[in-house]
């Protein structure tokens, strides 16, 4: 993939050589390589594949709850954001950060754009596949995002006035 930012150790940073391919409708024949794989052909040839080595890519409209019983043997999740009006993205990364407590690389794809950084960070995402038509350096601005947050987030579960 082009236009990622991860951070590494707590900062953020441009990644040059990215490994993973994302296949939003994969054929029947897969690539060599990282694969990231929409959730239904991932479940489809997890007997196939070996367990760990591959991505997966959550629609919308994917539920992350059936994930529970594969997410340790999952090294990278997609959530796609299909426009950058359609929220439901920040719900499922919380809800694998929180409820299910996955720790591996949580990546934003899709309509990502700098306004929008600092949120996702907030609700667990750890990497970030800016929108190909954007600038993925002025994109780092925009982790930078709010120095003080009134309410919990994953990066910080207490709200402020917990914190005082």
């Amino acid at each position: 993939m082009r236009n990622v930012i991860g951070l590494r150790n707590g900062e953020a940073q441009l990644i040059e050589h990215d490994p993973w391919q994302l296949l939003r409708e994969p054929g029947e024949v897969l690539p060599d390589g990282l694969l990231i794989l929409p959730l239904a052909t991932w479940i489809a040839r997890r007997a196939q594949r070996p367990l760990g080595r591959d991505g997966l890519w959550l629609g919308p409209d994917d539920d992350v709850e059936p994930l529970r019983p594969w997410l340790a043997q999952v090294p990278l999740i997609a959530v796609d954001f299909p426009s950058f009006r359609d929220g439901r993205g920040y719900s499922q990364a919380y809800l694998l950060r929180s409820r299910l407590g996955w720790h591996g690389e949580l990546r934003a794809v899709g309509d990502v754009l700098r306004d929008q950084l600092s949120h996702m960070r907030q609700c667990g995402f750890d990497s970030y596949a800016v929108r190909e038509d954007k600038c993925a350096q002025d994109a780092l601005l925009g982790l930078a995002g709010m120095s003080v947050l009134y309410g919990r987030s994953v990066i910080e579960p207490r709200p402020l006035f917990r914190r005082r």
